[in-house]
């Protein structure tokens, strides 16, 4: 990841909120090991994000939007920075879940919210990178919404349970196996048009099978009949593997990062294993209404950027898979937004998958 300087300088609503620019998501993120770089000169400097914050006054309740049912990844991590907003940006922070939809519910809740600093939104990207491309009739536009920074990033890992032979250890292996047993290509996901689904879709073309998917509500009924050997493979994120893995009824066969996952050192990526196509990961990011105040948005920029880095954010994403990440600043987010989705505009179109809202 690049290095980039801590800045406090304002920039406009118009190129935030416009998504103008591109980058990738290493490039516009700030690691927990150059934030710490990063804060102790900012302290020399008399100038920590947390004590401007305090020093700015905070709002009495912040609603925290989570467009997904309580007890998933996306509404423990809300939960967790729900608990250290508190009494930084705001004396109450409550979490709302708004489930529906594939997470839509969410991003339109927060639309439709004041524009003073009382409602933001914690979501996965796919919301914003992947739907406006997959959804003719998605009722909100990327610029409904404006990016604050991101929170955590995943990889994604092809799972296979027993219904695939042990003698299967790798994705090449995986591929013959579904060309001799065309009738066991099926492949969950967390559910349609999620990134996940892409991830699988894309390895379908490049290996040209016909593997169908199977989508799911959610990882937890996909675990459960992958574990039943109802259910071949699964595309998922890797947190969703690793308590499975030691008992090896699940195996997982190759990861989508640009490196080795450290929750999965053993298995290879899918780069190494000639997809290079399929190197990928996806970010969770905090937004707020679209004409939300430039002024507001970096109070809350910089009081996330205080707290995402802190190690125990790390220890509690760590057993879910997750690696906590904060951007440099709004403008840096509005960038990898915007860059994410043309990347994915063209995979979707690659892939031709169309849902309905």
């Amino acid at each position: 990841m690049q290095r980039r300087q801590f800045s406090q300088a304002a920039i406009s609503p118009q190129l935030v909120s416009s998504f103008t620019g591109s980058s990738h998501l290493e490039s516009s993120m700030t690691t927990r090991r150059q934030f710490t770089q990063i804060a102790a000169a900012a302290t020399v400097l008399g100038a920590f994000p947390a004590s401007l914050v305090r020093a700015q006054g905070m709002i009495d309740t912040l609603r925290m939007i989570v467009g997904f049912p309580p007890g998933g990844t996306t509404d423990a991590f809300a939960r967790r920075m729900a608990e250290k907003l508190r009494g930084v940006y705001a004396t109450n922070v409550v979490v709302e879940n708004k489930p529906g939809a594939g997470g839509q519910i969410g991003v339109l809740t927060v639309r439709d919210a004041p524009a003073d600093g009382t409602a933001m939104l914690f979501t996965p990207g796919s919301m914003i990178t992947i739907y406006p491309h997959s959804y003719p009739k998605l009722q909100y536009k990327p610029s409904d919404v404006l990016p604050i920074s991101t929170g955590l990033f995943t990889a994604f890992g092809l799972g296979v349970g027993p219904a695939v032979p042990a003698s299967v250890t790798n994705v090449k292996e995986f591929i013959a196996w579904v060309k001799a047993n065309p009738n066991m290509g099926n492949y969950g996901t967390p559910g349609a048009g999620s990134m996940p689904h892409m991830v699988a879709a894309l390895l379908d073309k490049a290996a040209g099978t016909d593997m169908k998917q199977v989508a799911y509500r959610g990882s937890g009924p996909a675990i459960i009949e992958l574990l039943g050997g109802q259910l071949p493979c699964f595309s998922s994120p890797i947190g969703d593997y690793l308590q499975h893995l030691p008992a090896g009824k699940i195996r997982l066969l190759a990861v989508t990062g640009k490196t080795r996952s450290r929750f999965a050192p053993n298995v290879p990526t899918y780069a190494e294993q000639g997809f290079p196509e399929l190197t990928m990961e996806e970010w969770f990011g905090f937004f707020m209404p679209a004409k939300t105040p430039v002024a507001i948005a970096n109070r809350m920029s910089d009081a996330l950027k205080g707290l995402i880095v802190a190690k125990d954010v790390a220890d509690f994403a760590a057993p879910l898979g997750l690696v906590p990440t904060v951007s440099a600043s709004l403008e840096d987010f509005a960038k990898t937004v915007k860059a994410d989705s043309d990347l994915w505009g063209g995979y979707v179109k690659r892939i031709g998958f169309t849902a309905e809202s």
